[in-house]
């Protein structure tokens, strides 16, 4: 649990600050940054698994189509996620992604009660009705359907539930993960170079380097965050969560000067109540189990 809890830390800190690397490639479109994310990935993780001398299991997973179908939703589940993060980050939308990864940790707790079995105590739950009423708040203040929250929140949220499912090593699973939607990226670089669309190849070298670096900057948070989705419920890995939206909020307002309202602090202020109460909660539970 603690080395699933520092996993997870160090995956939505990670998570929290992307917003500042994606600012770097604002002339780029965001399919084509995300086809790059995509390839660069592979590319990282497949020297990775051959560093370790691994590349054996992806063959047993290419032969497993009851391994190759969960990996190849995971796959694309996490692709649209990041389509829609880069999109949103890029056109002056980081206060909605936040509110999307505030939303996601609600996602994780109805996933976890429905399909795991996971039974929240008391305190939790109240910790999760105050963190829905902060979303609430939240939701009604920004004054339209917020479809870039939803569909970031459902989308990383079925990811999560997929990777608690799957439980394969963290470094073949997000191999496997970019292998399955590699072929798209690849067809869209095709696409590009015959409609005579790119961009990305075009940039400064530094910043085309910098491009280059998506696939460690894409593969590491995923990895310490498949590692602490092993090792801790559902439910608190999502409310571990809310450490990456808060460093969004903070970037959106004093780095990106997008506008937050009073409400939004307001609300802000509740989901971080919700934190404190449900790690209360969970300590206070887990000294009680261990003293039965």
């Amino acid at each position: 649990m603690n080395n699933g809890l520092v996993n997870a830390v160090i995956a939505y800190i990670m998570w929290g600050i992307l917003p500042l690397y994606w600012k770097l490639f604002n002339e780029v479109p965001a399919g084509e940054i995300l086809s790059h994310r995509v390839v660069w990935s592979f590319v990282f993780m497949g020297i990775l698994v051959a560093f370790q001398r691994r590349w054996g299991d992806m063959k047993r997973i290419a032969a497993s189509r009851a391994l190759l179908l969960p990996l190849a939703a995971s796959g694309l589940l996490i692709a649209a996620n990041w389509l829609i993060f880069i999109w949103a980050v890029n056109n002056g939308h980081v206060v909605e992604t936040s509110l999307g990864y505030y939303l996601n940790p609600l996602l994780n707790v109805l996933l976890a009660v429905v399909f795991l079995r996971e039974k929240p105590n008391r305190g939790q739950w109240l910790a999760i009705a105050i963190a829905g009423a902060a979303v609430l708040i939240i939701a009604v203040d920004y004054g339209r359907f917020p479809w870039i929250a939803i569909s970031l929140a459902a989308s990383f949220g079925l990811y999560g539930f997929a990777k608690k499912k799957i439980r394969q090593d963290a470094s073949i699973g997000l191999l496997s993960e970019t292998a399955v939607v590699l072929p798209v990226a690849l067809g869209y670089w095709i696409y590009l170079a015959a409609a005579g669309k790119t961009t990305a190849w075009t940039l400064p070298a530094s910043t085309f380097v910098e491009l280059l670096l998506s696939g460690v900057v894409t593969a590491l948070p995923l990895l310490f965050f498949a590692r602490a989705a092993a090792r801790m419920s559902l439910s608190t890995l999502g409310f571990v969560q809310y450490i990456g939206p808060t460093i969004m909020l903070l970037l959106s307002v004093f780095a990106f000067k997008e506008s937050v309202s009073p409400v939004l602090l307001v609300g802000f202020a509740f989901i971080w109540t919700a934190l404190v109460v449900y790690a209360a909660a969970s300590v206070r539970g887990a000294r009680l189990a261990k003293a039965s």
